[in-house]
This record gives C-alpha cells, structure tokens and sequence, in this order.
C-alpha cells in the first residue's frame, strides 16, 4: 500500500502497521524490499504494511523524523512501537510485529 500524506494517519490509526521509509534511488531499500512484501503477504490481513517514498512525500518523512534509509517504522493504534534502521533480518521485524499484535 503506497502511503501519502493524504492518508497515512487514517491507515496507522488502527490496529498494527507497518511503514517501510525508502525512495526509488536507495540500493539498500531494493535490497530490503522482497522482505517487506514477504511480510505483507504472510501477515495480510492481521497488519497493514504500507510504504512511503521519502522523495515524494518530504513532509511526512521530516515529521517522522526519518534520517537514513530504508527506515521500518512499526506502529500499533496511531503510536510508534518500534523503529529499524536499515535493511534487517525478517526475524527480527516478525519478532517486533508479534509482540505487537499480541
């Protein structure tokens, strides 16, 4: 799901999502991409997994405080619960994910 600033606060304001910061340019982003859609389809309908391309939406990368990328910004009701920086182990985004469902 391609997020924008039209429609970020209503997709994160309920239940778990999960936000992938990259841009089109970023070597790592296209690295850590496949990984981002294996958890998108594997945990398709218990979270939202979006993407937000730093280039085409400045705002929202400045108001999330997004410095580096790619950035994996995990939220649960609207609130921030984790923060990755960089391309990661899919272990380690699940682990994160879980906790917060459960």
């Amino acid at each position: 799901m391609e997020l924008t600033k039209q429609n970020f606060v209503d997709t994160i304001l309920s239940g778990v999502t999960l936000v992938d910061f990259w841009a089109d340019w970023c070597g790592p982003c296209k690295a850590f991409s496949p990984i981002i859609e294996e958890i998108a389809g594997e945990y398709a309908g218990k979270i939202t997994v979006g993407k937000v391309n730093t280039d085409d939406e400045p705002e929202l990368s400045a108001r999330y405080g997004i410095e580096a990328i790619p950035t994996v910004v995990l939220f649960r009701d609207g609130a921030e619960v984790r923060r990755f920086v960089g391309v990661q182990p899919k272990r380690l985004l699940e682990d994160a994910i879980s906790a917060a469902i459960s």
